[in-house]
């Protein structure tokens, strides 16, 4: 182990209980192997002479599975905190960025309302009417504020930042000298503002969008349009949204000094203090007002080319104290999970966790080795008890089977340590991807719906434009050019529509941007039935997503909005309709939420499965979702993003899979009511590899029962899945398979050879074969478990390869019966041993049948 990961687990693992138990335990275990090694030395040199160099071996291979476990642990535990914090931070400023690029659109369409423009410019206060132009004027700012509830203030200005009307008449205003309104008459497009304003007084910062606004007959500046965003609100809902749950790290958003602009919770960081960022994710400790945090920072990439405030960054901390305390999260999930299916998808874990995986090999390949040295010990003392005369053990020989308990004792201890504290990091892992599916499936949804709520606004306010509803109450060719002429400029600024199309009251389209085709075609009598009985301009109809042909033919989402005659607001003179770019903007957001993430995709779907968007190939829009019918109906039970979403291991498309679900909750008043908007849920797929059927499972544990101290040993071990013996006598030791070298050959039980070292230093190559081939007819299947028993016949010795080693027991002649099958000659095992009160039954392999049928 590195020096680095040397450093990161001490800085770490104070604050780690679990981890710290752990390896306490770990050293315990290891002064145990000390003390039997020790044991050994002192109480049966002579005998242990063949063991102790595999004990120390084995001994020293422990400790440093010790430090690797405990470095992997401590690694893979703030891997999963940074990551958390990593994903929260990232979707916060995303999400808020994405929110300011709809700003910048519409303080430049609305910069160009005609009716406000007129009013700036004092086209509609002559003859003693400013009263009412002011009015009106209020009453347009009113409802454009309550269709985009996102701004709690909207103030025109004249060339000399006198206030002409404002919105929030509760904060009334008369004149600004901010220098924004020189820098805005001065720039063709928006301005961006963020800081302390005259234009919200009482108010420490504001984030204002302004434009300037055009004499409608000169096209000279005339005044200036500030939107101001309700920043606060807006800061609320995202730390609502993404905050951690239980409250243990704070979500910061900071500016271009690192400075903080809004807190999740001020009483612990406030706003203006500068704090350490950490934008590469390094594990570190960070600190700050005197103690220690784990930081995950993250910028904004920008959204349609619009880069977000300058320098602007999202942020979670978290103190180091609370980072690792265990929440639960992740545990139910992974609680519930079928053992068959956990184990097919831990087959995989080289790939989704190599460190892991060589973690758990190199604990097998242990394991191993200290059952195959306690099975050669007793192998190797029942040879030792063979001379005796008696059959009775020498002393040296008990206290070798004493200290070959010793050794089975502590490697179960050790097994059973190892193997837990793996689970542990499995499950840490495992939970990382659920906890991370689970948040990117809500944060699928809330752009989804912060997105769809801009469609809906829209739709609204563009149906109360005094173009549009002077040319459908009055139509002329002039009239209809100028909708067409307006259309286009709207559409210019939102890129996120394919098409914008006008229809007058018989349905009949009249105007549209893009191709030409549509224009003299109708909507279909179900919209426009609708679109006349919406009740006000707050209304709209959303119509289903489907194939369109105002889209190609492709599905997507239509919104419209009822258009009213100017002076007699109840009659309805015809609809908008505007066609949301579905295709590239859905996978823009499904990408954006998998975005450098190997195997995961994502998609959109409705309740009951069918796709609207997806990030495969295999996943268009129409095609349906072949997905568990119970997840998707678990997440439509859930309250939308303030439930969460669900999660679950499971199979899919072939494919072992975390798959996460989350409704769509809504944002702000988008979707406050039913039946209005279509149900959509976000669904994301992690796959971990294809599904392996037939796994091999574990050999069951047999344990035989001790019966008396007479009778020959027979060393005890599996062969085709199957208990089998040899007398103990005959067999020289055990080694691992893996040292076993192929050679080609006719014989299909002849496996390979294998090198035996003699006296003197030399080597002499026996044949290895296959036991279960030659004993059953069926091949045996090597595996890591597969051990090769040397075995010797008078000066003859072979190699057989056996499933794994079992124990070594003795056995008289009362425990000894023929085998149904051994009436045959050939029959390899003529004689059964009656173990645990002839419950159990183990085939005793004949050694002379067996060399006799290799000889043949």
């Amino acid at each position: 182990m590195n020096t680095t990961n040397d450093a990161s687990s001490d800085i770490f693992l104070p604050h780690m209980p679990d981890v710290a138990r752990c390896e306490q335990a770990l050293r315990e275990l290891n002064q145990m192997w000390r003390l039997i090694e020790s044991s050994a030395k002192m109480n049966c040199p002579t005998e242990a002479r063949l063991l102790l160099p595999a004990m120390v071996a084995t001994r020293t291979g422990f400790a440093h599975l010790e430090q690797a476990l405990v470095a992997n642990l401590v690694q893979e535990k703030v891997r999963h905190v940074l990551a958390k914090l990593g994903t929260q931070a990232r979707y916060a400023i995303d999400i808020l960025v994405r929110n300011l690029f709809e700003r910048t659109a519409d303080v430049g369409f609305l910069a160009t309302d005609a009716d406000l423009c007129r009013f700036v410019a004092g086209l509609d206060a002559a003859g003693g009417a400013e009263n009412d132009a002011m009015d009106a004027a209020r009453r347009r700012l009113a409802s454009y504020r309550d269709k985009y509830t996102v701004y709690d203030e909207i103030v025109l200005l004249d060339l000399d930042g006198r206030v002409l009307v404002q919105a929030d008449t509760a904060t009334p205003l008369g004149r600004s000298a901010d220098p924004l309104l020189r820098q805005t008459l001065d720039t063709d497009g928006y301005v961006e503002t963020f800081r302390a304003t005259d234009l919200r007084p009482g108010k420490p910062r504001a984030l204002v969008y302004s434009h300037r606004m055009l004499h409608p007959e000169t096209g000279e500046p005339a005044g200036v349009l500030c939107l101001c965003f309700n920043f606060e609100q807006e800061m609320d809902a995202i730390f609502a949204a993404y905050r951690d749950p239980s409250h243990r790290a704070n979500m910061l958003l900071l500016d271009a000094h690192n400075r903080v602009i809004s807190s999740a919770d001020p009483l612990w960081i406030p706003a203006g203090v500068q704090v350490p960022t950490n934008p590469d994710g390094q594990p570190r400790l960070l600190m700050f007002g005197g103690r220690e945090y784990l930081v995950r920072t993250f910028g904004s990439e920008g959204y349609q080319g619009y880069p977000g405030p300058a320098g602007w960054k999202g942020q979670l901390m978290i103190p180091v104290d609370l980072a690792f305390r265990d929440t639960g999260a992740g545990s139910a999930t992974l609680a519930g999970v079928d053992p068959q299916l956990m184990q097919g998808l831990l087959s995989h874990a080289e790939a989704f966790s190599p460190q892991l995986h060589e973690l758990m090999s190199s604990v097998t390949r242990t394991t191993r080795t200290i059952e195959r040295i306690v099975w050669n010990g007793k192998v190797t003392s029942a040879a030792s008890d063979a001379t005796q005369a008696n059959g009775s053990h020498s002393g040296g020989v008990n206290k070798l089977n004493t200290v070959l308990d010793q050794i089975t004792e502590t490697g179960e201890r050790s097994d059973a340590l190892f193997s837990r504290s793996i689970q542990d990091l499995y499950q840490t892992v495992l939970t990382s991807s659920i906890s991370e599916a689970e948040l990117t499936s809500q944060l699928l949804v809330d752009m989804l719906d912060r997105n769809l709520y801009e469609r809906a606004n829209d739709c609204r306010w563009w149906a109360l434009s005094a173009q549009l509803r002077r040319g459908l109450a009055q139509p002329s060719v002039e009239q209809t050019q100028a909708i067409a002429d307006v259309l286009a400029y709207i559409n210019s600024l939102y890129t996120v529509y394919a098409r914008l199309f006008v229809y007058d009251r018989a349905g009949r389209i009249i105007a549209s941007t893009g191709d030409q085709d549509a224009v003299g075609g109708h909507v279909d009598a179900d919209t426009l039935t609708r679109v006349c009985a919406l009740r006000g301009e707050l209304d709209h109809y959303a119509q289903p997503f489907a194939p369109s042909a105002l889209y190609g033919g492709a599905p997507t989402f239509i919104y419209h909005a009822a258009i009213r005659h100017p002076e007699q607001g109840a009659t309805v003179v015809g609809g908008i309709g505007i066609v949301f770019d579905a295709g590239p903007e859905l996978r823009n957001m499904l990408r954006s939420g998998v975005a450098g993430r190997a195997n995961m995709q994502a998609c959109f779907v409705t309740p009951s499965g069918r796709v609207l968007a997806g990030t495969a190939d295999g996943c268009r829009p129409g095609d349906q979702l072949e997905l568990d019918a119970g997840l998707l109906a678990q997440a439509m039970a859930r309250a939308g993003n303030e439930a969460g979403g669900v999660a679950r291991i499971m199979q899919h498309d072939g494919q072992y899979v975390i798959a996460a679900c989350t409704r769509a909750g809504g944002y702000r008043e988008f979707r406050a009511g039913d039946g209005v908007e279509e149900p959509v849920l976000a669904v994301l797929l992690q796959s971990f590899g294809p599904v392996r059927e037939g796994l091999r499972q574990a050999q069951p544990a047999v344990r035989i029962e001790r019966r008396s101290d007479t009778g020959p040993d027979f060393a005890i071990f599996y062969a085709g899945r199957t208990l089998m013996a040899l007398r103990a006598a005959q067999i020289q030791e055990a080694v691992p398979f893996a040292k076993v070298q192929k050679a080609a050959g006719n014989n299909p039980a002849r496996l390979g050879m294998l090198d035996v070292p003699l006296a003197g230093g030399k080597k002499h190559f026996v044949w290895v074969f296959d036991l279960a081939l030659l004993a059953t007819g069926k091949p045996g299947v090597a595996t890591e478990s597969s051990q090769v028993m040397l075995v010797h016949l008078g000066e003859s010795t072979i190699g057989l390869m056996v499933d794994d080693l079992h124990s070594v027991h003795q056995f008289d002649a009362a425990d000894m019966t023929g085998s149904p099958l051994g009436s045959d000659d050939s029959a390899m095992a003529p004689r059964l041993i009656k173990a645990n009160q002839g419950n159990l039954l183990i085939q005793e392999i004949d050694i002379e049948r067996l060399f006799a049928r290799l000889r043949t």
